[in-house]
């Protein structure tokens, strides 16, 4: 999965997307803390190919894309979106392919604007990126090339505290950064870097009213990196274990700090944190849980008692577990639980 696929609704209720076979389920919270209801089935009998994106907007509506197959060795690209956790889902809506036809080309991701207005990105078949941005008043633009050559699979977008829709996305030996200059412009290709980048390891954040930040893995050195476009990529600690980590920003001791999540080497759930945007300070990891299946993906949320929440999931094993922070001191967390 790409993006935040554990997420706060406007009605204050938690709600995960979770990929299973050639479907997707979503599960809410029926209140605060849980009972959680049992999973639902999006757009009905659809079929789906593996790369889900998921993204969600300042009116807390989510949005959702995934592959379709449309003939044979033929793929297109679906959207939905959901308003509410307690809600069910729109029903699957083609958006198309960024080269008008053929094969899946790569893991798409999505950012939701300031309007409400998706913005689709995915590597083409040239190898490189590609966006279509949703219509205000309904509706797609039509898909526009971005530059660039040589992409890995997963680009990763986000949204500003302006509003603006940013993406990146790795080569071979390069970061690159698209940034949007107005509202509902195509995002305009700038800043670049050196870094030898994890395949599969791109997740960016919202950081401050004028940056996101970049974490990713160095496939040399095998740290944890952040980048910020105008700067340099900074090692911030020793990866935890070989996949993405998941990133949130809360208030610890009455600080802005980002919390990092990752699963270990050894299976477990590895924490970190540190002031947003002082990567100087350092990172420490802290272990979690219990031991997990090998494909198990981790979310970060905070709910609407500003609590963080760490979910994980296994594809394989089918098994969603919860944890919360308790309301004391520090970071400390209650024991996780099946949901």
């Amino acid at each position: 999965m790409n993006g935040d696929w554990l997420l706060r609704g406007r009605d204050g209720r938690l709600c995960v997307y979770l990929p299973s076979g050639d479907a997707v389920l979503c599960r809410a919270e029926l209140g605060p803390d849980g009972p959680w209801e049992a999973p639902r089935r999006i757009g009905g009998d659809q079929k789906l190919r593996p790369g889900l994106a998921v993204g969600v907007g300042a009116d807390r509506y989510a949005h959702l894309v995934a592959w379709r197959p449309t003939g044979r060795g033929q793929s297109g690209l679906v959207h939905s979106t959901h308003y509410q956790p307690r809600l069910a889902p729109l029903d699957w809506s083609p958006v198309g392919h960024p080269d008008q036809k053929g094969a899946r080309t790569g893991t798409p991701a999505v950012a939701v604007d300031a309007q409400g207005r998706a913005h689709l990105f995915v590597r083409n078949a040239a190898g490189g990126l590609s966006v279509r941005i949703q219509k205000e008043k309904g509706g797609w633009e039509p898909w526009r090339e971005l530059g660039a050559a040589g992409l890995q699979e997963e680009p990763a977008a986000v949204t500003g505290e302006s509003g603006l829709v940013e993406a990146y996305a790795a080569a071979d030996g390069v970061l690159l950064h698209w940034r949007q200059e107005k509202p509902g412009a195509r995002p305009v290709l700038g800043d670049s870097v050196a870094a030898a980048v994890r395949p599969g390891t791109l997740r960016a954040l919202a950081t401050s009213a004028g940056h996101t930040t970049l974490f990713f893995t160095d496939d040399s050195s095998g740290d944890l990196c952040a980048w910020r476009p105008g700067g340099t990529p900074g090692a911030l600690v020793a990866a935890a274990g070989p996949g993405p980590v998941a990133a949130v920003r809360c208030v610890i001791a009455g600080h802005d700090c980002t919390l990092l999540g990752q699963r270990s080497a050894g299976g477990r759930v590895a924490f970190a944190a540190y002031p947003t945007e002082q990567e100087t300070a350092g990172a420490w990891w802290a272990e979690s849980g219990p031991a997990l299946a090998g494909d198990a993906e981790l979310a970060l949320a905070v709910d609407e008692a500003d609590r963080v929440v760490a979910v994980t999931l296994s594809p394989s094993g089918g098994r969603l577990l919860l944890t919360r922070r308790k309301d004391e001191p520090g970071l400390a967390l209650t024991a996780w639980q099946e949901v």
